[in-house]
Parts: structure tokens; sequence; C-alpha cells
């Protein structure tokens, strides 16, 4: 054990970013795209419960709103486990956010904007090399004609890699705090020691801060995380079975096609050139038969020892559930 804990867990990430304003901002001014006359200076917190969420998503979603003087919000999130509908509620969480400010006959001009921040703990953009990804409304021929009101940002915190020291500073010390130290860490880089407000979030993150309460809500934390994660990983696998015994009897079934029309042209051509075409045509139509017969019967014994539910084997091979329980 180190000394320290993983920052990325419910409880540490909302101790240090849900507790302490200077941190927070200083996070949110590293990671979105403001200029610097749109830094954050001010904010208040904001309950984080936006939309109901699974049993799994209750514990894996780690999340912060904000609002500052202006009135823009901001919503934080820690993504354990990359699903492919969270892009889509990330947009309904900021959309959400961004109408809920609408008041009765007031104009539409008066809606500030909505940032999300989205750290993930895995990579869901594989062919590209970018960790950091901004998303928002932009005409598709003139990128400099965009609708404000909702920016999107994502970070995949795997891709991340400290290149530049001098260029955005803080982004590389966040960052680096977030994906380098966990409970492994002896000591932390001192680089993060010498930045205050990075030097304040290690001291939150100590192991000794915990009481026997806190350290279970951390561990159940993780084992919520493992448990999703297994989830989709076997979801995954399963799907990927279903579409592999669908090709396996759709290629076996074409191979039958094709060996009973050859066999059948090279039977009439025997049939014809010896004269005994009816007898030969009996003699092999039964034969085919025999054939078609056994082999969706071993087609069946593969799929059922490659544990291919029921349902899709009498889909692929035509046969009978009786049939396949005698294999």
């Amino acid at each position: 054990m180190g000394r320290y804990l993983d920052p990325k867990a419910d409880l540490m990430f909302k101790r240090i970013f849900g507790e302490h304003k200077d941190l927070v901002m200083s996070l949110l001014n590293a990671l979105l795209p403001l200029k610097d006359d749109e830094l954050v200076t001010e904010i208040e917190y904001l309950s984080p419960e936006m939309v109901p969420r699974t049993p799994f998503h209750k514990l894996s979603i780690v999340d912060v709103r904000c609002v500052d003087a202006k009135g823009r919000q901001f919503i934080v999130e820690m993504q354990m486990v990359w699903t492919p509908t969270f892009k889509h509620r990330v947009l309904f969480n900021a959309s959400k956010a961004y109408v809920q400010q609408a008041k009765e006959n007031e104009p539409y001009k008066m809606l500030q904007p909505v940032y999300s921040l989205n750290l993930l703990n895995q990579v869901f953009e594989p062919d590209v090399e970018d960790y950091y990804h901004y998303y928002r409304l932009v005409h598709e021929r003139y990128s400099d004609k965009v609708i404000e009101g909702l920016s999107l940002v994502f970070v995949e915190l795997p891709k991340f890699k400290p290149k530049n020291w001098v260029e955005k500073k803080m982004q590389v010390l966040w960052l680096r705090f977030l994906t380098e130290i966990n409970e492994r860490t002896k000591q932390a880089p001192v680089e993060l020691l010498e930045a205050p407000l990075v030097k304040k979030a290690l001291d939150i993150l100590e192991d000794s801060a915990l009481n026997d309460q806190d350290r279970y809500a951390y561990d159940h934390f993780w084992d919520m995380v493992r448990a999703e994660r297994t989830y989709y990983e076997e979801a995954d696998e399963l799907g990927q079975a279903k579409g592999h015994a669908r090709g396996l009897a759709e290629g076996l079934a074409k191979g039958l096609a094709e060996g009973r029309a050859k066999g059948l042209a090279e039977g009439l051509a025997e049939g014809l050139a010896e004269g005994r075409a009816e007898g030969r045509a009996e003699g092999r139509a039964e034969g085919r038969a025999e054939g078609r017969a056994e082999a969706m019967q071993q087609i069946a014994q593969q799929l059922k020892q490659s544990g291919v539910p029921i349902e899709i084997i009498m889909e692929a091979t035509k046969l009978t559930k009786e049939q396949i329980d005698e294999q």
C-alpha cells in the first residue's frame, strides 16, 4: 500500500472537487476551452443529480455541478466504465441544464452557457491519437459560425502523456494528478507537490485521512466499478459469440448449397452420359437429403458445444429443439 488513495474514486473525487471551490475552479480553468477573460473566478455548488441512473451507473459515474457568478453552469463527471450511450447521456444532461435556466417570459438571450467536462478512465476513440475531444454546435462548412450554449469536453485519461510543461501547465499537472496518483503511490512527483493547489488535493488523498466508514465506501466503489466492467465485457463477448455463431451457420449453409448444386450438375452429366438419369437422380436426391441432415446435426453439435443459445441454433440449422437435444 502507498501513501495516497485514488482520486478517481467517488468519495475522493467529490471530497476534492465537490468540497473545495478553489480546486474545482482550477480544474475547470485548466481543462475547459476558456479564453483569459472567460476564466472561472467564483462558483457555487449545485445538486449533482440530473437523471435517474441504473444500479451500476449510480456508483460508476462521479459528478460535481456548479454555477459561476455569470450564471454559467459546469458539470464535471468522472466516468469509470465507458459505454456507447455515455455521450448521449452527457448531451442530455447538458441540454437539460441549459433548458432549466429558462424562466417564464424571459428572453432566450438570457440563457447562459453550459460546460460539460467528462474525464474518462477508458478509451472510447481508439482510432484517434488525441486524448482531448471538444464538441460544440458548429456550421458544417464554416467552422467560424458557432451556436453558443453547449460545450462538451471528453478527456481520455489512459491516452494522456505529459509532453509540454510550459503550455497549459496546470492542465498537465491536474491530468498527472488523476493518472499517476493511486493506492500504489508512496511519494508524489515533485512537480505536483510544488503546485499549491495540487499539493492541497494530495493532502486530502492521504490514506490516513479516512475513517472506517469512509474506507468501506471507498472499497465498495471499486467493487461496483469492477462489477460493471465485468457486466459490459461479458455482454460484449456474448454479442461477439452470437455473431460468430450466425456467421458460422451461414457459411456452412452456403457451402452446403454450393456443394449440392455442384453434385447435381455432375450427377446430371453422368446420368445423361450413361443413360441412367432417372435412377441416378433418385439416388442422388436421397444422398443429398441424408447429407444435409447429417451436416445440420454436425453444425448444431458444434454450436451447442460452443455455448450458443438453443434459439440461435434452431434459427441457423432449422432443427427442432428435440433434434438438437439428441446431440
